[in-house]
């Protein structure tokens, strides 16, 4: 199992870091190669430049300026985002890898002379986790419509393997949460996280070196 872990968080010591970690953890645990792309810490840039919508559709050299990013995508089978929401959505950051980094000829087909319609391109990933906070409640969340769940489950999702597995937890009403409330929600990541990795294979090596 080849995991990638996107978390996007501004401070190092947030509740959204121990979700990471717990992440990160269970991954360990299940012996998988881990890659996490921290962007805060990477100072990723989000904008997409000019430059680079001009030569949106110029593959494979659109790439380019998001190459170590691009090859993390096609290497890992399984893709998990850590993140807190703001405004009912992706904080921008997040937003901005998604479109510097989900390009055509990456994460999607274009339309061509023999399809009317956008293709997926991530058909190697088999496994999808979003693990996210926010401030407001469950129920106005959903009366917004939840985008940023709506982004990353359904439109990154439906890029991906038809029958991939999935997980998705979210701390709702964050800024009043409690050590119970959060223990709790670190409870439930635990468990999405042994069901997105349920019948996972073990690496033989890591294996023969724990016994």
């Amino acid at each position: 199992m080849r995991a990638l872990v996107v978390y996007c968080h501004p401070h190092g010591a947030s509740f959204t870091a121990g979700i990471r970690d717990l992440v990160l953890d269970k991954l360990a645990a299940a012996g998988a190669e881990v890659r996490l792309l921290d962007l805060y810490a990477r100072g990723f840039s989000p904008v997409l430049s000019p430059p680079e919508w001009q030569g949106y559709l110029a593959c494979p050299g659109n790439a380019d300026p998001v190459a170590e990013d691009v090859a993390a995508l096609r290497w890992c089978d399984t893709l998990i985002f850590v993140y807190p929401t703001w405004w009912y959505g992706l904080p921008a950051m997040l937003k901005g890898w998604l479109d510097r980094v989900l390009l055509p000829d990456v994460a999607f087909l274009m339309p061509d002379g023999a399809n009317k319609t956008i293709r997926p391109g991530l058909r190697h990933i088999t496994r999808l986790g979003v693990f996210t906070t926010g401030g407001a409640s469950r129920w106005l969340t959903f009366f917004i419509g939840a985008p940023g769940k709506r982004t990353l489950m359904r439109g990154v999702g439906l890029l991906c393997a038809p029958r991939k597995r999935t997980a998705f937890a979210m701390h709702y009403l964050m800024d009043s949460s409690t050590p119970e409330s959060r223990a709790k929600h670190l409870a439930c990541v635990a468990r999405q996280m042994d069901r997105l990795l349920a019948g996972a294979a073990r690496d033989p090596r890591r294996m023969e070196a724990q016994a």
